[in-house]
């Protein structure tokens, strides 16, 4: 895992060396353990490399293809590069290292662009061709390692952040309003090639590129879920099979490899086939506690997994530590998020740290497993829609018996609606959002169509690795790469998410539970604690607590009381106060709001 940078000019202009190594200055964290620098005039890459297969300077990139024709640099993974190699040297390739950055250039050489089929893995990476001068660009299946870029008609300007973008054209930057019209409304802050700089794009997951030297860029969609999720069955013995090949791959590393621990099922079920199928028991765990029976502290849970481990390692996220750390957290993301519960994770790569150049964890499984609430709403509707009643009738008396929420219930109503009455319920949630901003954005809002508009449970989960899973990667690789770590994914091995999504519904919800066929697939191997909870946590905060501590309160008057120029025009700054008071006083829980108007706050200022 390392950082990529690029400054292509298209007017002939010699791209400066410097500019180079300003932009993989800002990354340095991605990549301390070396870096690199290729220039052929017009044409300029950055590498900076964060040693995790074949540590020797044989890995070193830019890499050069054997008649140094082809310069590729790669940031990420391919977990499969043993296999692959093999095939090659069949072919007679000759190989200099014992690196996948190798293999991932012989592979172009070649099957040229039908490589990508070939890889299971993550990764964005550029292969300049000094002979034609032409770039090709790709972007992994789901958008695990990310890839932004300026283009205007001088120059073409890529990496792995956009801050390292903004060190070379920040002057031509503005606010893309519609970004943060669907961040305060529905939480989003990715979709698309989108950014919140109505400048800076990215190449959408599951797209390449080629770019020739006089600027013509093509894009193109190289890999589609959907055709994809048409595989035959399987039952939970053969799930748990695949699902192990996937963590079985996902540990190769020259280096320490550790699994960050929620306590909930998916990073539990990581650890369990770690320990019980791979029979590996040394390894660390991370994990973020707090007080018991603070919101947020799932410590029972993850005591659960205390025999599976020798060595579980915790941090305690406080108040106090969430507003010292807060704006290194805000400059790490680049971007708004929504949530507090990010910087438990924040915190937990920085624990990491101590211990692991490598983590794994349970991210993707409720995309594909129908995980969060909400998505009993779409099964339900799916149910009403297609008169099935009986079952429906079944399903609605499993999730009453077996949950005290009736989240699921609410959004079965909330999916009922008309779309342009679900934008409306959510607007009118967020009743801070000034009017004149309200009015200019919300007929041009499309997300409730892609997020709220499926018509069956399966659509609603493709959906949402194409419109949603996104940021939540996006966050994962910036806060694990400030600590300089490489977080591995195994539930998203394509393998298991294509035949996962050819599924029934009932190897997603049944008797009111979701994730059923991974529920069977870990008996005897999870803890039946763990196994067969029903909530659902993930990393979260004690935010509202939080909230209401004296300095906090400071800040949040004073951005309140004092806003920017920028902040008030989308900001009702009274109705905001008014809803903080009633916070502080115990009367509501908005501080999820509360975090979004700080967050936006420092965000306008910092820019």
């Amino acid at each position: 895992m390392c950082g990529i940078v690029g400054n292509i000019n298209f007017n002939n202009k010699v791209v400066e060396e410097k500019t180079l190594a300003q932009m993989m200055k800002k990354i340095k964290h991605r990549g301390p353990d070396d870096e690199g620098i290729f220039i052929d005039d017009s044409v300029g890459l950055g590498f900076v490399r964060l040693s995790i297969i074949d540590l020797s300077s044989a890995g070193h990139q830019p890499m050069y293809s054997d008649d140094e024709r082809l310069v590729l640099i790669f940031n990420g993974e391919v977990y499969n590069y043993i296999e692959l190699r093999e095939e090659l040297i069949a072919k007679g390739y000759k190989f200099k290292s014992n690196s996948d950055t190798e293999v991932v250039l012989k592979s172009y050489q070649e099957w040229g662009e039908k490589c990508l089929d070939r890889f299971n893995g993550m990764w964005a990476f550029v292969i300049y061709d000094r002979e034609t001068k032409k770039i090709f660009g790709a972007r992994d299946r789901f958008g695990i390692k990310p890839f932004y870029y300026y283009k205007d008609s001088d120059k073409f300007i890529f990496a792995s952040e956009i801050k390292a973008i903004k060190e070379v054209v920040n002057n031509s930057l503005s606010i893309n309003d519609q970004a943060v019209f669907d961040y305060l409304t529905f939480n989003r802050t990715d979709y698309g090639d989108r950014t919140f700089y109505s400048e800076i794009y990215k190449i959408p997951h599951g797209h390449c590129f080629t770019l020739n030297p006089s600027g013509e860029f093509k894009l193109r969609k190289w890999y589609d879920l959907k055709s994809n999720c048409n595989k035959e069955s399987i039952d939970a013995k053969e799930y748990q099979e695949l699902f192990t090949s996937s963590v079985k791959l996902r540990m190769r590393s020259d280096v320490p490899v550790g699994v960050c621990l929620s306590g909930g099922l998916d990073s539990s079920s990581v650890i369990s086939i770690i320990s019980k199928k791979l029979n590996i028991e040394d390894i660390n765990s991370f994990s973020a506690v707090y007080e018991k029976g603070q919101i947020g502290d799932e410590s029972e849970f993850i005591d659960e997994m205390g025999s599976y481990l020798k060595n579980m390692n915790y941090t305690t996220p406080t108040a106090k530590s969430f507003y010292l750390d807060m704006h290194d957290l805000v400059n790490t993301l680049d971007e708004p998020v929504p949530t507090t519960s990010i910087y438990a994770q924040y915190e937990v790569m920085k624990l990491a740290k101590k211990h692991a150049s490598v983590t794994l964890d349970g991210q993707g499984a409720d995309e594909q497993l129908a995980g969060y609430h909400y998505f009993y709403g779409f099964y339900f509707k799916e149910l009403l829609k297609g008169l099935s009643l009986a079952k429906l009738s079944y399903e609605i008396f499993h999730y009453i018996k077996k949950h005290k929420s009736t989240y699921g219930l609410k959004t079965f109503l909330f999916f009922l609606l008309p779309e342009r009455l679900k934008i409306n319920f959510r607007v009118q949630k967020a009743s801070y959002i000034q009017n004149d901003f309200y009015k200019d954005y919300n007929q041009k809002s499309v997300i409730a169509g892609e997020l709220y508009g499926s018509s069956t449970l399966k659509d609603s989960l493709i959906n949402h690795f194409e419109y949603k899973l996104e940021h939540l990667l996006k966050w994962e690789d910036l806060n694990s790469m400030r600590f300089s770590i490489e977080s591995r994914v195994p539930f998203l091995d394509y393998r298991l998410v294509e035949q996962t999504l050819s599924l029934s519904n009932d190897s997603y919800i049944k008797k009111g539970l979701t994730k059923h066929i991974l529920r069977e697939s870990m008996k005897s191997i999870v803890p039946e604690k763990i196994r067969l909870r029903y909530d659902k946590l993930g990393f979260e905060t004690p935010e509202d607590e939080w909230f209401r501590e004296n300095y906090f309160q400071d800040m949040i008057f004073d951005i309140l009381n004092n806003p920017t120029s920028e902040f008030i025009r989308y900001i009702d700054t009274q109705k905001a106060l008014d809803m903080y008071r009633e916070h502080l006083d115990s009367k509501i829980n908005c501080s999820k709001d509360i975090w979004k108007w700080i967050n936006l706050d420092l965000w306008l200022k910092n820019r």
